[in-house]
């Protein structure tokens, strides 16, 4: 799967980015140097791996929902399969 960027990401997740990246900036009180924004970076990163996590688990929650229901007769179709089918089986 390929790596998320901020373009990918729902206007939400996109402002809980800006919020936490802007609270670790305000935690230091000052220009930060090159290895606190290299530090900024690296929330930033996990920030997005976690989204990525979530949203693997989401699919994969749903894709194991639809083989789940996928066997399930549905109660509202009208067609009857047992009907239609030989008593014998097919030859």
């Amino acid at each position: 799967m390929p790596r998320l960027t901020q373009k990918d990401m729902t206007e939400s997740e996109q402002r809980q980015l800006k919020t936490l990246l802007h609270q670790e900036k305000k935690k230091r009180g000052r220009p930060l140097t090159n290895s606190e924004n290299n530090h900024i970076n690296h929330i930033k990163d996990d920030f997005i791996d976690k989204l990525m996590k979530e949203r693997d688990t989401a699919a994969w929650q749903a894709r194991t929902e639809k083989k789940k229901n996928k066997f399930k007769p549905d109660e509202a179709a009208t067609y009857e399969w047992s009907a239609n089918t030989h008593m014998r089986g097919r030859r």
